[in-house]
């Protein structure tokens, strides 16, 4: 007894450090997203670019969009290839590009174009690292702690968020304006970014996608690495493992394409697309992109920057309680439906105090905009014990192995491209409806405790394989005499 909890203890920090390196994929994303958006207020970034008052805004929503636009499209150049080579050497190609990316930003080149390239590379980098970093910790996790261990993707994204908020304040009071000024925050982000690539060469390759590729005894092995070492436990969950991947093989046998249209698979991709562009309509990203124009729109006034870091420390502190107390008590569903309807709550009550008692250039912060700010880090708050950790989650653990690539590419993709809309779009909706905006993002929250209630299934608890009892009755079998007939087969609904 005690030499298997020794095997479970050693298990659980294998899975944990392995999923904590996978995660700082994730800080990349967060980071370089958030660091660029002081970089560009910098007088020596300004400089040595020859931006102007003319031309500011552009470079600003340039440099943000091109990011977005280098990981949208990586989502489907990665699905092809982690499929092929697995999930390790995907991350490491990842952490190689965006590392290049990073090397070319940090480079003096007195050019916008230089810089707007390097942006793209490393959104490639960094869009490919968010479809495989989900795929692997949901794959290599025990279902038991899968839940805090997939909710770590959203903790390393706060930790990048807050670190680039603080990092952007320190060089602003503390470094003249001179290149390094600027240098320093972008060059940062080539420690993690080396960390990452190189710790994928002390890990194993995940158990699932060497089983799916016919390679046992290496998933055998990879599977009593993660797990801490062999035993009943191990040799049953790798039978499951085996056999699901078995049945999923003899079901869509010669179906190609065409499996991911079958109805389970249709539910299963319509939920992670609608699920994606829910967490763009909570308004935290928007929240996220914006804090200085968002904080001085309900009454900060000059501490907006101030206010804003440690806007980034309450993510990371509500993230953390959720990760390692109530994922695995309240369930996904439960803190979905809680957190859109507190969310809406939130947006109403900012809506309302910035109506009636909107804020005044100039002047120090009022009672009603200190009760506006704290709104505003309330709903961080919640959305980091509920839609930000839990889509990711979620997304990484509803899809059968042979489409999980491909599921996962879809549901990071649509995260990529309703990020970049919301992007543009908020900016000026604070300039031109002001409170309204907040009212807007109310209805939005309570739409998705709507959604929730009817759409999302409760996955606590349950292996990637049991997903398939999950989803109920779908058309997955083949009729031998003819691979492109369907004929029905009906799953045991649980």
């Amino acid at each position: 007894m005690l030499i298997l909890n020794m095997g479970k203890s050693l298990g659980t920090f294998r899975a944990s450090y392995l999923v904590a390196l996978s995660c700082i994929g994730s800080f990349l994303f967060a980071y370089d997203t958030g660091v660029v958006g002081g970089v560009l207020t910098l007088p020596s970034f300004q400089k040595d670019f020859y931006i102007s008052t003319a031309n500011q805004a552009n470079v600003s929503s340039n440099a943000t969009s091109l990011l977005q636009a280098g990981a949208f499209f990586s989502c489907f150049f990665v699905w092809p290839f982690t499929a092929r080579y697995g999930r390790r050497w995907s991350i490491a190609l990842a952490s190689l590009v965006f590392t290049i990316g990073g090397i070319i930003q940090v480079i003096n080149t007195h050019s916008l174009a230089a810089f707007y390239v390097a942006r793209v590379i490393s959104g490639i980098g960094v869009g490919m690292a968010t479809v495989i970093v989900p795929m692997y910790t949901a794959e290599m996790a025990p279902k038991h702690v899968r839940g805090q261990l997939g909710s770590m993707f959203q903790f390393f994204f706060t930790l990048g968020v807050m670190t680039s908020y603080w990092i952007d304040y320190a060089v602003s009071e503390h470094l003249g304006p001179t290149t390094q000024q600027w240098q320093i925050p972008i060059g940062l982000q080539l420690v993690p970014g080396g960390i990452l690539g190189l710790g994928m060469l002390l890990t194993k390759e995940s158990t699932r996608w060497l089983a799916k590729s016919h390679r046992t005894d290496e998933a055998m092995k990879s599977l009593i690495w993660v797990r801490g070492g062999d035993s009943i436990e191990v040799q049953e969950e790798f039978a499951e493992i085996i056999a699901g991947i078995r049945e999923e093989e003899h079901a869509t046998e010669g179906l190609t394409w065409k499996e991911y249209l079958l109805p389970a698979n249709r539910l299963r991709f319509a939920i992670v697309v609608t699920l994606q562009i829910g967490v763009q309509l909570t308004g935290n990203t928007s929240l996220a992109y914006y804090a200085p124009q968002i904080f001085k729109a309900v009454g900060a006034g000059d501490q907006s920057l101030l206010i804003s870091g440690f806007f980034g420390v309450v993510k990371v502190v509500s993230c953390l309680f959720f990760l390692l107390f109530l994922v695995e008590r309240i369930g996904r569903r439960g803190s979905l439906l809680a957190g859109a309807f507190l969310m809406g709550v939130y947006m109403l009550i900012i809506a309302c105090l910035t109506a009636t008692h909107p804020p005044v250039s100039g002047q120090p912060l009022s009672s009603t905009g200190a009760v506006s700010v704290a709104m505003v880090y309330l709903e961080a708050m919640t959305y980091n014990m509920s839609w930000g950790p839990v889509s990711w989650l979620y997304v990484s653990e509803i899809f059968p192995s042979r489409i999980r690539e491909a599921g996962i590419a879809v549901g990071t993709a649509t995260q990529w491209l309703f990020n970049f809309v919301f992007s543009q779009i908020t900016p000026h909706a604070i300039n031109n409806i002001g409170w309204k905006t907040f009212v807007m993002f109310c209805i939005f929250n309570w739409a998705l405790v709507v959604y929730t209630w009817f759409v999302i299934k409760e996955t606590k608890g349950k292996s990637l394989e049991e997903m398939e009892n999950l989803f109920g009755s779908s058309k997955t079998a083949i009729d031998r005499g003819d691979p492109q007939t369907y004929t029905e087969k009906t799953i045991t609904k649980v």
